[in-house]
């Protein structure tokens, strides 16, 4: 008897011809759309100094470092990618989960929230390692090489096809990580980088949703661990993979999305549609949210400010304190609303009652509260216990508000004897795009800081200055720009 392949298409049918509609839409963008908002172009340049200053502190971790360098130590790469701030020359695939790693490690780069979340500038780590590769094999060959103005255009291009991603279409809600989108738009990216045309970006997207996407496991109860800081990493090394492999002619699946039964939709979202919310351009990078002042989850960061406010009113009378009330929006309550045992820094970061109370006790917070011996402080978790977190409708209203999107948290403190602090409400972070000019002199400072952390003195000044203030920034190479910021 003939065998027969289950796979095959009934009837002797052909395979489709057209590729799923957002595969071409993507490619489409990501090779022919030019980017001419100059607020774009200024803001992925704020995106790439905020990006490699939390690469430059995340260096500082152990933890973050011990995963870093080659796979086979002592593997020499011609044409390598020069990881910033380590002596680390790698191919590609290693190179783009490096600077990722580095860039997502303390959760302190920046964030777009939608009906999914995620770090849009965790896709440098693929453009920045292609850029760089491509631009010394073509010096090596005499020709031109990228420029940074070239990275900041497929930054702006990587934002948009995340954070367009995000708006309608929801992972976290079936179990599934934000960073398949950030898999998503760097397979587009770095292909494009790689000089592929329109069927290769349409293959190497294809490869990345047929992935599937990770579960969200490692950013939760009672599994929170140190994943969730290279989770992007492995993604954007992941898609540079499938983007090489889309180079040299591997094949693609037209309907990695909609195939009936096997493809993304029907088996990730359970038969829901994938929808670009929006025409792509440049609206993610235009309202991107940074984080200036402390390295916390971005739902909770408004609830930190709030209780910084509060702190001078109550870090005298912690032990008279009987409630706190927390209101916040309903994603907040649904990812870092945490009781019981936290058990590492990963776990921490992700916890609202957590960074609020570190904030009334403290009154700061940085990276180091949230390790030990900070982290057994009792006052901690006495306060955490007397916390109640409640939704406000209208803060989960305003966040899905394309003319808002606020991040909105209130905090008030209630004693035993009856009396209470003033309710302190703070609608949008710091770098939320309402409070831009607020903002960018913490983010000069930010950026400051961490050059000091790597480099000597002087050459982190003429750093800071190259990545601040220097005109020609955009015009110069991307391999001299990588060159810069190496550390041999």
């Amino acid at each position: 008897m003939a065998s027969h392949d289950a796979s095959a298409p009934a009837g002797g049918a052909t395979r489709p011809q057209e590729p799923d509609r957002v595969l071409v839409e993507i490619a489409d963008y990501v090779l022919n759309q030019a980017i001419d908002s100059e607020l774009a172009y200024r803001t992925a340049r704020w995106v790439l100094m905020d990006s490699l200053a939390a690469a430059f502190y995340a260096l500082a971790y152990p933890e973050c470092t011990k995963l870093l360098g080659p796979t086979v130590p002592g593997t020499i790469v011609p044409h390598g990618v020069k990881v910033p701030g380590t002596p680390y020359v790698l191919d590609p695939v290693e190179g783009a989960f490096n600077i990722t790693a580095l860039i997502r490690w303390l959760d302190y780069n920046d964030t777009f929230l939608a009906k999914e979340w995620g770090h849009p500038s965790d896709n440098l780590g693929a453009i920045l390692a292609v850029a760089d590769h491509v631009s010394r094999v073509r010096r090596s060959r005499g020709e031109a090489p990228y420029t940074v103005r070239d990275v900041l255009a497929m930054a702006i291009k990587a934002h948009e096809i995340q954070g367009v991603l995000s708006l309608e279409n929801s992972l976290n809600r079936f179990g599934f990580d934000h960073v398949h989108f950030v898999k998503v738009a760097s397979a587009a990216v770095a292909t494009a980088l790689l000089g592929g045309g329109r069927d290769e970006v349409i293959n190497a997207l294809s490869n990345a949703w047929i992935d599937g996407a990770a579960l969200r496991t490692y950013r939760h109860f009672p599994n929170t661990g140190s994943r969730k800081s290279w989770a992007a990493a492995d993604a954007v090394s992941r898609a540079v993979r499938l983007a090489l492999f889309a180079v040299k002619g591997e094949m693609g699946y037209p309907t990695a999305l909609s195939a009936p039964r096997w493809g993304f939709e029907d088996v990730v979202l359970r038969g829901e549609k994938v929808v670009l919310a929006r025409p792509l351009g440049s609206y993610v990078m235009e309202n991107v949210l940074f984080k200036i002042a402390y390295p916390a989850e971005f739902h909770g960061q408004t609830a930190v400010e709030a209780a910084l406010k509060l702190h001078p009113q109550v870090k005298d009378r912690l032990e008279e304190i009987e409630r706190i009330v927390i209101e916040t929006q309903e994603p907040a309550i649904r990812i870092i609303d945490k009781k019981g045992p936290l058990t590492n820094p990963a776990d921490r970061d992700h916890s609202l009652q957590y960074m609020t109370a570190v904030a009334l006790i403290y009154g700061e917070l940085t990276y180091q509260h949230y390790e030990e011996p900070i982290a057994s402080d009792p006052r901690i978790d006495a306060l955490r216990e007397k916390m109640v977190v409640v939704e406000n409708e209208r803060y989960s209203r305003d966040y899905l508000d394309p003319e808002k999107r606020s991040i909105a948290n209130a905090v008030q403190v209630f004693f035993r004897d009856g009396t209470a602090t003033e309710r302190v409400e703070v609608e949008y972070p710091l770098g939320h795009r309402r409070r831009r000019d607020e903002a960018l002199p913490l983010l000069h400072e930010k950026v400051r800081g961490a050059l000091r952390e790597v480099f000597p003195a002087k050459r982190a000044e003429r750093l800071f200055h190259l990545l601040a203030e220097d005109p020609a920034l955009p015009e110069m190479a991307v391999d001299r720009f990588l060159d810069e910021l190496h550390r041999p």
